[in-house]
């Protein structure tokens, strides 16, 4: 009886000073699932630190660690397709490097798989304790707004650190694009998923790549990239204008007829045309984040390039 492989992808960013303590837990899943072959894909995103040599001194002493090193940073989003690109497993997990995402979950995950009927298995934080407080208001605002105007089911507090099945990675291997969003990738493929509730855990070393900036731009590439509503709200900002436009200009008449044109109210028609302006501005902002990413996606350049790759008996550079 063949043995079922399960690949699990890890982006690293700068992740030298947690990949031991996560190679020991990654060990000791494997210690325990006996039956099962693993191949640990760890994914260097252009880090700048020793983490690719890090990865090189596991290589050589354990080959179930594979790495794909990239040109440059390239983002997470293109560390995930390359994982689920180059992964060959009968089943396939995506998780962070610094922990926060338990290792010891995916035997769980893996019998559900198995023995129930899904084609993934997710996890979801049971709370955002140990999270500023302002990023979780903003994070659950944005989980409603993309249920709301958006066709992908994604669940407030979910982790990117999930199992699927190789039906479930075919199917997004099979979404091409080059701006892409992962959270709203998994959702919109479909497919039966269970979700797995854990505590939060701090990180085991390094310091989060994600400021709350970047995390506001991501939650911006997000919308834009699964719902056209944005453009929806513009042009109903343009009819409602457009509309008061003929209000106010009647009124004016009305105005001039009954009492005579008297030059007054200027601090309120300067305040009316910066707010009209700024809607404007605001609109012509919205259309341009839908022009920019239909001008990168049809550039057709690559979504990342690998400078080095180890796996199995495969062994090169420069590709």
């Amino acid at each position: 009886m063949n043995k079922d492989k399960i690949s699990i992808i890890i982006p690293c960013y700068n992740e030298e000073a947690t990949l031991d303590d996560l190679y020991a837990e990654l060990s000791k899943l494997t210690s325990k699932m006996v039956d099962q072959d693993f191949e640990f894909l760890f994914i260097d995103d252009g880090s700048r630190d020793a983490t690719l040599a890090k990865l090189k001194e596991l290589r050589n002493n354990d080959l179930q660690v594979c790495y794909i090193s990239f040109s440059r940073n390239f983002g997470k989003e293109a560390a995930i397709y390359a994982g689920l690109k180059e992964a060959s497993g009968d089943y396939v997990a995506l998780m962070d490097a610094d922990l926060q995402d338990p290792p010891h979950l995916l035997e769980e995950m893996y019998n559900t798989l198995r023995n129930e009927d899904y084609e993934c298995v997710a996890t979801t934080r049971k709370s955002r304790d140990g999270e500023p407080k302002i990023r979780s208001f903003f994070a659950k605002r944005f989980y409603k707004i993309m249920n709301k105007i958006s066709d992908s089911d994604i669940v407030d507090g979910a982790r990117d650190y999930r199992l699927m099945s190789r039906k479930m990675v075919d199917a997004i291997l099979e979404l091409g694009e080059y701006n892409r969003f992962s959270k709203g990738i998994f959702g919109w493929v479909g497919f039966k998923v269970k979700w797995l509730p854990f505590e939060y855990v701090e990180r085991v070393a390094g310091e989060t790549k994600w400021s709350f900036w970047k995390l506001f731009v991501y939650a911006i590439d997000g919308i834009v990239t699964f719902s056209t509503a944005p453009l929806i709200i513009t042009s109903l900002f343009g009819i409602f204008f457009f509309f008061l436009s003929i209000i106010f200009g009647g009124f004016i008449i009305m105005r001039t007829l009954l009492f005579g044109d008297r030059v007054a109210g200027w601090p309120s028609t300067i305040t009316i045309i910066l707010f009209v302006s700024g809607i404007q501005l605001f609109s012509v902002g919205i259309v341009g984040q839908y022009l920019a990413k239909t001008y990168t996606e049809t550039k057709k350049r690559p979504i990342y390039i690998i400078d080095q790759i180890e796996r199995g008996n495969e062994s090169h550079d420069n590709v």
